[in-house]
């Protein structure tokens, strides 16, 4: 579909729910409201190999028209999760990229997303550049504030490390911290949360193991949960 598609009843919603904390963990904060599971295909689209970032940015988008509707009563005003088409059409319109970027198997990345996400919900996103997966631990405390005061899942990409990822919880022991890792690789019918979590596709990953020899750039969405502002 060219211009998007809205929520979809057969798309898994929370699929890091249920899933046990490492052992020792003496804090944790995560996404707060329920975003969809966007993954390779889920749409009859193959978009196997490069289409990761367009996905976690769907399953961000989803989550941002879950909230945003909670203060609106006309949804329909609200733009629906967009396509990988819509996507690579709005990046050029906004002109971050020439029209051959149209139909092409082009990956994008946080910069993009965060493109996409002021652009068709007026939402402005912070980005964190982490240098290499090692310096990741000199965020932690930025990305547990975010969970706790905003809310909002997490897209994170990288360059040697070319997975891009949904980042929807953190937690801290006495001696790891963990990022809760939604992988939009996934390729078929996601039916059942349990099994996509033994399989992986919902995991607890330390920081440690996010890879020295690549930058990562985490997109934050700069909107609030409505759960936490009305309790602020």
């Amino acid at each position: 579909m060219a211009g998007g598609r809205d929520y979809r009843c057969d798309l898994l919603r929370n699929i890091h729910e249920g899933l046990p904390l490492p052992e020792g963990v003496m804090e944790s904060a995560f996404v707060v409201g329920d975003y969809l599971y966007y993954h390779y295909g889920c749409d009859g689209f193959d978009d196997r190999g490069w289409g990761c970032g367009y996905r976690t940015l769907m399953s961000l988008c989803s989550w941002l028209r879950g909230q945003i509707s909670n203060a609106k009563s006309n949804t329909g005003s609200i733009a629906p999760v967009p396509s990988n088409h819509r996507v690579q059409e709005i990046l050029v319109e906004i002109g971050d990229k020439e029209k051959n970027f149209l139909g092409s198997k082009q990956w994008i990345g946080s910069v993009e997303v965060c493109l996409v996400i002021d652009t068709l919900y007026d939402v402005r996103c912070q980005i964190i550049h982490v240098k290499s997966g090692k310096e990741l631990s000199e965020h932690v405390d930025t990305l547990m504030t975010h969970f706790k005061t905003k809310g909002s899942p997490i897209m994170m990409g990288g360059d040697t490390d070319v997975s891009s990822k949904g980042i929807v919880g953190i937690c801290k022991s006495a001696s790891d911290t963990y990022l809760l890792v939604v992988d939009p690789h996934y390729w078929g019918e996601a039916r059942d949360i349990a099994s996509l979590q033994a399989s992986g596709w919902a995991k607890w990953q330390s920081i440690s193991d996010f890879q020295a020899s690549s930058f990562y750039n985490l997109c934050l969405p700069q909107f609030t949960a409505k759960s936490l502002e009305t309790n602020s």
